[in-house]
């Protein structure tokens, strides 16, 4: 889980924690992501009053965006 965002960079590669979003996620994008979690960080959206998502692409060139919770830095 990422717990500042604020310290990211664009381009820097974070996994996707598969378990946080298997359940909110099309099948064939799990699928995807069980292959190959980890992912680049291109921007950022806001997605409530005092949430960030961190929108990223996945190796397949598909764009998408999780919650700092669903995804981690790669250390």
């Amino acid at each position: 889980m990422i717990k500042d965002s604020s310290t990211l960079k664009k381009g820097q590669n974070l996994k996707i924690e598969i378990e946080e979003v298997k359940d909110r996620l099309p099948k064939t994008v799990v699928e995807i992501i069980k292959k190959e979690p980890i992912v680049e960080l291109v921007g950022y959206k806001m997605v409530d009053g005092n949430q960030f998502g961190l929108v990223v692409k996945l190796k397949s060139g598909e764009i998408n965006w999780f919650f700092e919770k669903e995804l981690s830095e790669i250390m």
